[in-house]
């Protein structure tokens, strides 16, 4: 099972902007779909991007949509996400995912898509 670490975490004001990092270990990075959710306060933990192994799909949730990045440096087994324009309601605990399954056709949005999960990261936004 791959192994997933966080960070680039932090406090930011309004209309900042973040890099978050997610760095993998212990598999074939190339053949894993990767995956961004958050979790707030006393929240359910939701989706927020994705990026698929093979055809280098990109999903988003509406939220965050022209305002995120997904992106993926296989070379360097790192998953990023560009947050821009950032807002209070994006404060969260983020975590990154993996998919290490071949074939999988089902949403990539559900939590069950993801066999491996990071510890998560912070991000608060203040207004």
């Amino acid at each position: 099972q791959v192994q997933l670490v966080e960070s680039g975490g932090g406090l930011v004001q309004a209309g900042d902007s973040l890099r978050l990092s997610c760095a993998a270990s212990g598999g074939t990075f190339s053949r894993y779909g990767m995956g961004w959710f958050r979790q707030a306060p006393g929240k359910e933990r939701e989706f927020v991007a994705a990026v698929r192994w093979t055809s280098g799909l990109t999903y988003y949730a509406d939220s965050v949509k022209g305002r995120f990045t997904i992106s993926r440096d296989n070379a360097k087994n790192t998953v990023y996400l560009q947050m821009n324009s950032l807002k209070p309601e994006d404060t969260a605990v983020y975590y990154c995912a993996a998919n290490s399954r071949s074939g999988y056709s089902r949403p990539w949005n559900l939590d069950d898509a993801y066999e491996s999960w990071g510890q998560g990261t912070q991000v608060t936004v203040s207004s």
